[in-house]
Order: structure tokens, then sequence, then C-alpha cells
């Protein structure tokens, strides 16, 4: 629904564009970058969320199943901004010591986490457009990788990489009961917006590049 929502007055930012590479809380390397909208960022995205614990499922999603998760994940792909974080030399390696394979999937990136803006429209190309819309934000770490600044840095750069295209209004929803959620999100400059039983309504303003 456009212009439903209030947001900041005053932009949040600047923040990092993707790729960019970082060492976790555990020293681990990992990189996050960018995903095209093509088969190859569904597969990539299919693998990761069926490894995804139940257990850290929230408002429904991700869900169960890998036809399913696929599903779910198609139109995310096409239509909306990605950014996944993967170990630094994930396919890198694969590619250095097989360099004569045709096997594509010993290439495929190992995500283990991923985040994206939904535009609220049917636009079948909100991105011709994009701050014509209201985007919602979503993110997702495997257990492994929880707790350790993973979520920060895809959440960084995915807000990166939305104000590089010229998106300027971000919202989200969080259980009201996710303390550490809510701080990442206010770190950031989400504010809230809106409050019901179970969910908190949050929304943040971006600054475009110059």
């Amino acid at each position: 629904m456009r212009g439903a929502r209030r947001y900041p007055t005053e932009p949040a930012g600047p923040f990092p564009r993707p790729p960019a590479s970082f060492a976790d809380a555990e020293d681990r390397r990992l990189r996050v970058e960018a995903l095209d909208d093509d088969e190859a960022a569904l597969e990539a995205l299919t693998r990761m969320y069926v490894r995804f614990h139940p257990a850290d499922r929230a408002q429904g999603i991700p869900p169960t199943g890998e036809e399913t998760i696929r599903r779910w994940l198609e139109p995310l792909v096409e239509r909306g901004v990605n950014v996944a974080v993967r170990p630094a030399d994930d396919g890198e390696e694969a590619a250095a010591s097989s360099p004569e394979t045709d096997d594509a999937e010993d290439d495929r990136p190992n995500y283990v986490g991923h985040a994206v803006l939904v535009p609220d429209t049917d636009d079948p190309d909100p991105r011709a457009d994009p701050a014509d819309y209201e985007w919602e934000l979503a993110i997702f770490v495997l257990q492994a990788y929880q707790r350790a600044g993973v979520g920060t840095e895809l959440l960084e750069h995915l807000l990166g990489e939305a104000a590089a295209r010229g998106i300027e209004r971000v919202w989200l929803t969080v259980e009201r009961w996710n303390g550490p959620a809510i701080a990442l999100y206010e770190r950031v400059g989400f504010e809230t917006v809106g409050s019901e039983s179970f969910d908190r309504e949050m929304a943040i303003r971006l600054e475009g590049e110059d």
C-alpha cells in the first residue's frame, strides 16, 4: 500500500554496499554480496533454507520442504533486492582446485545468511522506479552463524545496496519479544511506527547516493 506508513523525517546512512569481506565474532572469514535475479541465486538460496533450523522460523517463514521453499523464494529473487553471506573462500577454493570441472554444482555458493527487500506493489518491474514504493525487509541467518555479527553485516549492506538503487522507504515487522533484533534495527536507524499484540512495525528512510 503506497504511502500507508509513517517514516522518519531524517534519512539514515550512509551504509556500506556489497561486495565486502569481514570476520565475524568467531573469526570466520565471510563475504557479503548482492545477488542477481537468476536461477543460480534461487538454487543457492534454496540450499541454504533447506538447512534452516525449524526453531528459528518467525511469523511462519521460512517455510519447510525444498519445493515449498523454492516457490517462496522465486518472487523474492525475481522482484526483490537480495544480499547474502557465504564463507569467504566458498566457491573460489573449489574453482581453484578443480579448474577443469564442468560440474556447476561444485561452484555454487554455500550461503549462511540472506536478507531481502520486497516491494509493496504488483508492478512487474518495481526496480525501475524504486522510490515510488515501500519495501519490506526480511533477514535470516543459519543457527550456527547467529550472534556473531553476521546479521548486522547483512542488514547494513542490504541497506547500502538499497540506497544505491534509489530505494528510500524500508519497513519490517518483528516479534515484540525479540529484543536482540529490535536493538539491531534501532542501531542502524529504524524507528517503531506501529505496534500490535504480537508484532512491532519499524521503518527507516534511506539516504540516497549523491
